[in-house]
């Protein structure tokens, strides 16, 4: 009779062979009963079974939390007015449909059949698991330098609690001669007047002042230091903020999936609430309906230039978290027949849609503000950290009731980097976790990794919060994490799973989860088209680049600009240099080496719910809502 015990892969391998399986048929989706642990438990070791998400929604709301960040409302809505309003949206949806939304589902599909991490994942083709170190170093560089604009926001969001935003004056200690708080009198519009005066200075002394926010910013925020080579001393106020958003960090993550699916509800639906409240304020303002226009008005001429194909794609792949290992590391707690391909489509919906969003939100404010001081927009839209601690805090400056609108706004930039945050961390602590098999289980140690994780970024933002900390931040941002480092790594994920696995064979992996097979139009892409995509973006950043400067003034020095080519390389050449390794290492001929490096290595789980002898062609025509929609497994027989 059918037994209850449960074995390990070695055990189930020895008695199919002796006894054979039988096949039973289970209706698609009856895995490990939602809320429950997903991997099986081998008897004696006392370990703990894989963590599986509570309910679905959990998974989604931290995906929508992870990829919907602060990229989404300071960076798009930039890109779309710069490269032609309303005509980017062509190549930005057609990339996203040929490279991101393709390489998302295959991020998502792969945690969810390997249930492992961003490096044992790699399982699947063990002489790339140099693929899973690489996203490892990514994702340590990003949850280094991102919490850095955290804890700017943080700061700022502390500092809107005044009855007078400090921003707004030039009455501080950190002001100086230079600062102006009204820059464009009437009679100043077009800035060529120059024998006329307001005040005790001429037009040509008011075009060359300095506004209180951009004082606030460089001289009480940063204290930005002469360069790179000045560190200077820390600032503490902004040491105190770093401290608070990795403490609140690290009580979302250490207690694993269970908490961070609860959390999300929140850090990924407020930013929702505050941005409609915005829209309604910001449309109600004079000058919003011009913003608007500004941002979305079609410049068809645009679509001939390469720069805004590139731009598009860059978006895409920023915004969708592609590369980082974190989707891997979600989706592995799903369980093994959720059906991830809907969820994917529905994921890259959300993360667009918002982009889109924002960009109203963005320019009825930049509309208001080039309205209320006499400027053309282009002149007050910016991207970065110059939209979001420049251009918006001027903005909420001139409304009425400021504190209130720097609040919601901070506070909104505040959940929308944490949630990103505290899932990049759960991401590089699952695959740090996924190393160490069951035999090395003690306990606290998911807090414990957590807790060392965090420390060993705190300790390296340090760096940051010092005078010359802008430069050490504009490094890691620029190399560490850059389009290059991305496209580098989707590029060969697309190569592995479609030529080294196989396409055709991952798709039927995929229907053996979900119940049926994807349209091919996936395989095709992972195949041929979002390689050359991934590729023909990366070569043409590689042939324009420029070397890194702050400010279009500050050139960094040549050892800087190594530092950061060596964090680059960091990533990049784990690929390369692990494959090399693992064949140098095997014994045999070549294709004995390549024969016994890419078998991929299942876990007991494969065992659980596949079968060989199952037809997967067959699957073809299931739809998930008939009642034919079974998937195979097999039970030992004692």
């Amino acid at each position: 009779m059918s037994s209850d015990v449960h074995f390990d892969t070695s055990t189930l391998l020895k008695l199919r062979a002796a006894a054979g399986a039988v096949l039973i048929e289970r209706p698609k989706g009856c895995g490990a009963a939602p809320g429950t642990m997903s991997s099986v438990e081998k008897p004696g070791t006392g370990y703990p079974e894989r963590e599986q998400w509570t309910r679905q929604m959990d998974f989604i709301m931290s995906c929508v939390g992870f990829a919907v960040g602060l990229g989404n409302v300071w960076r798009f809505p930039y890109l779309c007015y710069k490269n032609g309003g309303g005509v980017f949206l062509i190549p930005y949806l057609i990339i996203g449909i040929v490279g991101g939304i393709p390489i998302f589902f295959l991020e998502i599909a792969l945690g969810q059949f390997m249930k492992a991490g961003s490096i044992n994942v790699w399982n699947i083709a063990p002489l790339f698991k140099g693929l899973g170190y690489a996203s490892m170093v990514i994702v340590f560089f990003c949850n280094t330098y991102y919490i850095m604009v955290l804890a700017w926001a943080f700061y700022y969001f502390i500092k809107s609690f005044n009855s007078t935003l400090p921003w707004s004056t030039c009455d501080n200690t950190w002001n100086t001669p230079s600062c102006i708080e009204i820059f464009h009198h009437e009679d100043c519009l077009n800035g060529t007047i120059g024998n006329t005066t307001y005040g005790n200075l001429t037009c040509e002394e008011l075009a060359d002042g300095r506004s209180p926010i951009i004082e606030f910013w460089e001289n009480k925020v940063l204290n930005i230091s002469e360069g790179l080579n000045y560190p200077g001393s820390i600032n503490w106020e902004l040491m105190l903020c770093l401290m608070a958003v990795w403490v609140m960090v690290y009580f979302c993550v250490w207690k694993g999936v269970k908490s961070t699916g609860k959390i999300v509800y929140f850090t990924a639906t407020f930013p929702y609430v505050v941005l409609i409240i915005l829209l309604v304020r910001g449309i109600t303002l004079p000058g919003a309906y011009d913003g608007i226009m500004y941002y979305i008005k079609p410049d068809w001429s645009k679509l001939g230039e390469a720069q805004v194909w590139i731009d598009a794609g860059t978006q895409i792949f920023f915004s969708y978290a592609i590369g980082l290992g974190a989707l891997t590391a979600l989706g592995s707690y799903n369980r093994f027949h959720n059906d991830c391909y809907k969820d994917a489509f529905m994921l890259a919906l959300i993360n667009s849609g918002t982009s889109f969003f924002a960009g109203f939100v963005v320019f009825a404010i930049l509309g208001f503000m080039a309205n209320e001081q006499g400027v053309d927009i282009s002149q007050v839209a910016e991207t970065g950290p110059g939209l979001a601690f420049i251009a918006y805090p001027k903005a909420v400056s001139l409304m009425p009731m400021p504190p209130i609108w720097a609040a919601l706004f901070f506070f909104m930039l505040l959940l929308l980097g944490l949630d990103s945050q505290f899932v990049g961390v759960e991401g590089f602590v699952t695959g740090i976790l996924d190393l160490f098999p069951g035999k090395y289980y003690m306990r606290y140690r998911r807090e414990i990794s957590v807790a060392i994780c965090c420390l060993m970024c705190f300790i390296i933002d340090l760096s940051m919060v010092t005078q010359g900390g802008m430069y050490v931040f504009q490094l890691f941002d620029y190399y560490s994490a850059s389009g290059m480092t991305l496209l580098w790594q989707a590029f060969w994920e697309c190569i592995v799973v479609s030529w080294v696995y196989g396409a055709d064979r991952f798709m039927d992996d995929i229907a053996r989860m979900i119940g049926y097979r994807p349209f091919p139009w996936m395989k095709w892409c992972w195949s041929f088209i979002t390689p050359c995509v991934c590729m023909g973006i990366f070569l043409f950043h590689l042939f324009n680049y420029k070397p890194l400067t702050y400010n279009n003034t500050y050139v960094y020095p040549w050892w800087g600009e190594v530092i950061g080519w060596c964090m680059a390389l960091m990533s990049m050449l784990c690929i390369p240099v692990s494959v090399l390794y693992k064949l140098c290492r095997s014994t045999g001929t070549f294709m004995e080496r390549w024969e016994k490096l890419t078998k991929p290595q299942w876990g007991s789980h494969h065992l659980e719910y596949m079968s060989p002898d199952t037809d997967i062609k067959s699957l073809t025509s299931l739809s998930t809502d008939t009642e034919d929609s079974k998937v195979i497994i097999f039970e030992s027989v004692m």
